[in-house]
Formats: C-alpha cells, sequence, structure tokens
C-alpha cells in the first residue's frame, strides 16, 4: 500500500467493486490518452500565445486552477476518474501550452529539451523499477511524500509572495542554488514515479475495478506534468 496523496489508501480499500478489472496494459493506454489530450490544448494555447501572450496567460491560469479542483475532487471521488481525468489532462494542456510558448519566446528549443527531459527521465526511473534497482519501500515512500509535501507548501507561500509583489527565492533563481534547488525537486518528483510504478503495478496485482486505470493513469499525469514544468525551469536556469 503506497502513502502517495493520489495512490494511497483509498487506491486499494474497494478491490472487489466494479465488474472489470484494472491492468497495467490499461492503465498505459489510458495514460496514452491523457497525454493526447493534454497535447491537443496545449497546442491550442501555443497558437494562441503568437497571437496574444495575456489572453494565452489568462486560459492557462486558468486551467492551472481547474486542473488543481480536479486533483482534489479524484483524491476523494476516484470513481469518477473516467470523467474528470480527461477534464483534468485538457485543463492541463491550457497551462501547459501557455508556458511552453513563453519559455521558448525567451529560450528557443528549451521545449524539445525539457520534453526530452522528462520522458528521458521517466524511461529511466522505469528502469530501475522493473530491474528492482529502486523500489518503493516503506522508508522511501514516506521520504518522497513528505519531500513532496513540503515542495508544495513552499509553493503556495511562493504564490502568495508573488501575489503582493515579492519574488519568491529559488524558483526563478538562475544561480548556483537556484540550480541546486531544481534538481532536488526534479529528483523528488522522479522518485514519486517510482511510487507511481508501484501502486499501478499492485492495483493490477490486485484486480482493483477498471476505473481504477483511468484514476492510475491520472496519477501518473500530474508527475508528469510536474516534472516536465520543473524541467522547464530547471534548462531555463542553465541557458539564462
Amino acid at each position: 500500500m503506497s502513502d502517495n496523496p493520489l495512490l494511497g489508501e483509498r487506491f486499494s480499500d474497494d478491490s472487489h467493486a466494479g465488474t472489470g478489472r484494472m491492468t497495467i496494459k490499461g492503465t498505459i493506454n489510458r495514460l496514452a490518452m491523457l497525454l493526447a489530450m493534454t497535447v491537443i490544448t496545449a497546442a491550442w494555447t501555443w497558437q494562441r500565445f503568437t497571437v496574444d501572450p495575456s489572453e494565452a496567460m489568462l486560459w492557462a491560469i486558468g486551467g492551472a486552477l481547474t486542473g488543481t479542483v480536479m486533483v482534489f475532487a479524484l483524491m476523494f471521488k476516484r470513481e469518477l476518474a473516467p470523467y474528470l481525468a480527461p477534464a483534468y489532462a485538457l485543463a492541463e494542456g491550457l497551462f501547459i501550452g501557455a508556458i511552453s510558448a513563453r519559455y521558448d519566446a525567451q529560450f528557443g528549443g528549451i521545449v524539445f529539451q525539457a520534453v526530452m527531459l522528462t520522458f528521458g527521465i521517466m524511461f529511466a526511473m522505469l528502469g530501475a523499477y522493473s530491474t528492482g534497482l529502486i523500489r518503493a519501500t516503506p522508508m522511501l515512500v514516506k521520504t518522497v511524500v513528505m519531500a513532496t509535501l513540503g515542495i508544495a507548501v513552499f509553493y503556495i507561500i511562493a504564490m502568495v509572495m508573488m501575489l503582493f509583489g515579492a519574488e519568491p527565492p529559488l524558483i526563478y533563481n538562475s544561480g548556483p542554488i537556484g540550480i541546486a534547488f531544481s534538481l532536488i525537486v526534479i529528483g523528488i518528483a522522479a522518485f514519486n514515479l517510482i511510487i507511481d510504478f508501484d501502486t499501478i503495478e499492485n492495483g493490477a496485482n490486485m484486480g482493483m475495478p477498471k476505473y481504477m486505470e483511468w484514476y492510475g493513469a491520472f496519477a501518473m499525469l500530474v508527475t508528469l506534468v510536474w516534472l516536465y514544468v520543473e524541467a522547464l525551469r530547471l534548462i531555463s536556469k542553465l541557458r539564462d
């Protein structure tokens, strides 16, 4: 059982519900569908950015807020995953498309580099997990979850600071400390993938209901979106 906020105890408390059964292949298919939806709306806001950057950023903020609502809703109503997971993917695409265009306007080619880094990390962590090199031990899970919650609190504080016109430290600092911070955050996001892999595998082995494929894919997408945004920040700091 995982302590991941999205794939935790609620992931394993109704293994005999529903008519179908969760499979790893089914979860991968759902993840591919969610990624495709994300790319579609991301392309739309990317195009809008070239016309009116301010309008695109409004869509980005709306997408980010909507995505956050979906995350909290699915933490408590996972049976709605077949409906809310696609909505989350579409909303996050609006967010990703705008910020990607904004970064690319300043650092040409950065989006391709961030995508390659994101999926490179994902496949590296998948290889480490599948070969047994890294396992989601209870200690690892607790450490990663606590670190993730700490980063979430830090970002909430940073957003409040920006609302009052203050520049948050570390997030946009391109000095050695800012780069080190980004590397740490990317490392924590990468280890969240290990937790996702482990819990999806356990869910399939336990015969979870079919809708949990959408839930597992949703949790993976949340991690990948986070990893991609942090990759953009890290590469922009290195190129600054």
